[in-house]
């Protein structure tokens, strides 16, 4: 495969309000920008890829600081970066590209301890834009023929049921939450860490999880071995000890829910370095595990799970990440970021070619947008694919079909209203 060269640069983005305020790592979203990068080649290819900027997600301390106009200057900087350079595939350029854009955020935000996250999340629509790029240059037709050979390991299952794992948020209601089940979705991702001191979290959250567990805990499902509802906590590093950890496991145990905890994904600041061999529940790392070395450190730490999110740290670095995991068999699913529709389909191509997570059979995808976004109906609208049946869960799985993979959850079409925001027609 020959060199691919950038010939034009263009972005853009808008901002969609969400529902109610989403509450998480003890801060609030009101807001997410949707920003939209174009890539044009020399042979006249110009795809566009799209990102939805967590900045809160990715670096709390920027969170209050303009922290989206700054997501999308390092977005913006990059492309600027590319224009004119040569590359043969995108990992490759991405390895080299995103340790330039993370020096110059940390230089525009003044903070030198600047998370590699929010660098790779104000990555995620360039990287995307260059993975239909090389498609497009390479004749590639499918997700499968796009990815090297080097990675097909741990991309190559087939999942024809992937479980859609909606977000239970600081401040969703429990009748709320009762109401998913009711409607059939059988793996939650319940938002731990709640804003306070230590003691006033650990307090929020053991009320918080009683109340969920007497709500939903008895609630049978057939698509787990205990035949009840599976928790999935989400602590984004707000638990400063193990102890405090150990004191939320035992109410579980005292409660009746500890048989429940499917997985406990990211409880303690990635800096802590804590070993995790102890503790009695499955942990995932997710923002921490910002590269394949990171991840790699964590397994060693006592991880015994990854969340990927491919539409926050990149398609290319996402594989890097999948492929150490695989080495050393540890199992991956697919978080979300409360991206908008098209993302969602990105991360599915992911999640439809993990190995099933045990216990489960299936794949795991987290998809929350459609609780989140004001305007999601009219966001599904700008899918190529809007009505496609792979798009929406039934009884709380996606069923992947052979015209799901054929088209590749519709990531090789081009959306309209994004090609139009930046000039592309």
């Amino acid at each position: 495969m020959g060199k691919i060269t950038i010939s034009e640069v263009s972005s853009n983005f808008e901002r969609e309000k969400l529902i109610r305020p989403f509450g998480f790592k003890g801060g609030y979203l009101s807001e997410i920008w949707q920003t939209v990068s174009c890539i044009r080649s020399t042979n006249g290819f110009a795809p566009v890829g799209l990102c939805s900027q967590s900045v809160l997600w990715s670096d709390a301390s920027v969170f209050t600081s303009a922290g989206n106009a700054v997501m999308f200057a390092m977005t913006d900087y990059a492309l600027q970066l590319i224009k004119g350079q040569s590359f043969s595939d995108p990992v490759s350029l991405i390895d080299e590209l995103w340790k330039e854009v993370y020096s110059y955020g940390k230089k525009i935000t003044g903070n030198p301890n600047l998370r590699e996250t929010f660098a790779l999340n104000a990555l995620v629509g360039v990287d995307n834009a260059l993975w239909m790029l090389y498609a497009n240059e390479n004749g590639m037709q499918t997700f499968d023929d796009m990815i090297p050979d080097q990675y097909k390991p741990a991309v190559s299952h087939r999942n024809k049921l992937v479980a859609s794992i909606p977000l239970v948020s600081y401040a969703l209601p429990v009748s709320e939450i009762r109401q998913l089940v009711v409607q059939g979705y059988y793996f939650m991702k319940i938002k731990l860490g709640q804003p306070g001191s230590q003691e006033e979290m650990l307090e929020k959250d053991k009320l918080r999880i009683t109340q969920i567990h007497q709500a939903v805990g008895n609630y049978p499902t057939s698509h787990t071995e205990n035949g009840k509802i599976p928790y999935y906590f989400d602590a984004n590093g707000r638990y400063e000890r193990k102890e405090t950890l150990m004191k939320f496991l035992e109410h579980a145990v005292k409660i009746g829910a500890f048989e429940q905890i499917a997985l406990i994904e990211e409880p303690f600041p990635e800096e802590l370095k804590i070993d995790v061999h102890d503790i009695p529940v499955r942990l995932a790392a997710d923002e921490s595990a910002h590269t394949d070395a990171d991840a790699l450190e964590r397994i060693e730490m006592g991880y015994k799970a990854i969340a990927l999110k491919a539409i926050a740290k990149t398609l290319s670095m996402t594989l890097r990440i999948a492929n150490v995991a695989n080495q050393h068999n540890v199992p991956c699913f697919c978080a979300d970021l409360t991206v908008n529709p098209i993302l969602v389909d990105w991360n599915k191509n992911v999640a439809a070619r993990l190995s099933p997570f045990p216990g489960l059979g299936t794949g795991l995808l987290e998809t929350n947008g459609h609780q989140n976004y004001k305007n999601w109906k009219e966001m599904e609208a700008f899918h190529p694919y809007q009505n496609a049946d792979w798009r929406h869960p039934i009884d709380g799985a996606y069923h992947l079909n052979d015209d799901f993979f054929l088209n590749s959850g519709g990531i090789f079409e081009p959306s309209e209203h994004y090609c139009a925001l930046t000039g592309r027609s």
